[in-house]
Parts: structure tokens; sequence; C-alpha cells
């Protein structure tokens, strides 16, 4: 059964290709009115994101330059995940990539749409325990990262003063309260 809400898609155009991601028109009819709008989508690949925990409750956090905001953020790893990739492959090889961290243990800890007015992905958060530096990082040419932890109760704070404020990592975070029944910890 239709949803009353749902727009009837007509036709899919491609738009640019702009390398890590691509636009495409798409033309729909209004549910209502059967108006016709043309919408610009934007297609990318699904991403991922890890909160990766170390023995002692330390969480590995990436400070990194953004070039939208043209600021330097708090963030946790994560990344796109590669054709034909796992969600969960791609989590251990940002992890890794990006920190020089790997863990043993990892947890699921939720998948929300980044954007669904205009892109179709998905980002996968998943919890990486117990985990402890074992190379190097090797980030992609155009990154530019520190690496650092910080104990995991001073998350909340970082979280409610805006030291973390990119919307992907407050909502992993967020992933991470509801695995604890609400606070954040360790899960069981």
């Amino acid at each position: 059964m239709l949803d009353p809400l749902a727009w009837r898609v007509i036709s899919h155009e491609p738009g640019h290709d702009y390398r890590i991601f691509e636009t495409r028109w798409v033309a729909a009819a209004h549910p209502t009115s059967g108006e016709v709008r043309r919408f610009v989508v934007i297609d990318a690949t699904d991403w991922v994101n890890v909160i990766a925990l170390t023995r002692d409750d330390r969480v590995v956090l990436i400070r990194q330059f953004r070039i939208g905001a043209e600021s330097v953020f708090v963030e946790i790893p994560g990344g796109m995940v590669d054709p034909g990739e796992a969600p969960a492959d791609a989590a251990a090889r940002e992890l890794l990539e990006e920190t020089g961290y790997a863990a043993r243990t990892w947890r699921a800890l939720g998948v929300v749409r980044p954007n669904p007015a205009i892109q179709g992905n998905r980002l996968h958060t998943y919890l990486a325990l117990d985990a402890e530096p074992v190379a190097p990082p090797t980030p992609d040419g155009g990154e530019v990262m520190t690496v650092e932890t910080r104990p995991l109760g001073e998350v909340a704070a970082m979280l409610r003063d805006g030291t973390i404020d990119h919307a992907l990592v407050v909502a992993a975070f967020t992933h991470l309260m509801l695995a604890t029944g609400g606070g954040l910890g360790r899960p069981a």
C-alpha cells in the first residue's frame, strides 16, 4: 500500500560526478496536487564511524580540519565504505588507517541516515573495545589529523560544551548511550 505522503517518482537523470559522490536529478509528483518538481539527490556510498575504547576506557579521538566549515573538529575515526566492502570491515580499516589502533572486540551500535532530504546513504556506527595502538596512522593524502585519547567520562562534557559538535559523531555517542541504558559507559 502506498503511503499517502509518498511522492510519485517519475524519472532519474544523471547529474555530476564529484569523485566522492555523484548527483542526480529526480522528478517527482506531489502526493496531493500532482505538481511535478525536480529535486537534486546526492548519491554517496555508505559511511562508518568508530567509537574506540582502550582497556582503561579512554576514547580514541582525532582532530582534523574540515573544509566545509573551515575549522578543526574533534571527531571519532570514520570514513567511506569501499565498493564490495562490508561496513564492519570498513570500520576496522578506518580505525587502523586514521589512528593506528586496532581492536579484537567489535559491536555494531546502530545505523542512521545522514540527511535523507538529499541523500540515500547510511552511516554505520561501531564500538571497538580494548583498542590499542599497533601501527603508525596512515591517513590518505587529503587527511591531516592528530590522534588523542580522552577519558570516556569527559565525552559528555565535550558534547555539552560543543567541543564535539560534528552531527554524525554526536549521533554515534547517542547510539552508545542507548546501548548502555542512557549513560556514556562501556556496554555490558
